[in-house]
């Protein structure tokens, strides 16, 4: 696999749902709230988010056990849309509660957990990042 543009917008995107999403979670708590932080920082990560659903859809590597070059790190597309929707509906029907859960379930999950599986040695991602370290 190469970085090809779509790999390139796929990486971006994810990386920038990475540093904006903590921020849009965290302007919403504690004493001082910043409610025009978090709904910027809020929608700049779900069309982040979005962009990197939408561009992993047409990433497929044949390399690892797949259907199709759909790995298992893709059911995190359809877990992303889900919840990004959850959370707009709790949203509308004033569910804050349910909001953040599904921001802080989109966050772990979407974020930090695929973002460790990319990272894994045997992947390309992976395998760039620890050879630049010299630990591959």
């Amino acid at each position: 696999m190469q970085l090809t543009p779509l790999i390139a917008i796929h990486l971006s995107a994810a990386a920038s749902a990475i540093l904006i999403g903590p921020v849009a979670l965290w302007a919403r708590k504690g004493r001082v709230q910043r409610p025009k932080l978090h709904r910027a920082f809020g929608y700049a990560f779900v069309t982040m988010m979005l962009v990197t659903a939408a561009t992993a859809v047409f990433i497929r590597d044949y390399d690892y056990p797949n259907i199709a070059g759909y790995t298992p790190i893709h059911l995190l597309v359809p877990f992303a849309l889900f919840s990004m929707t959850g959370a707009f509906w709790h949203l509308s029907r004033g569910n804050i509660a349910g909001h953040r859960g599904a921001m802080q379930a989109l966050y772990i999950g979407a974020c930090l957990v695929a973002g460790v599986f990319t990272l894994m040695p045997d992947r390309y991602l992976g395998k760039l990042l620890w050879a630049q370290l010299g630990l591959l």
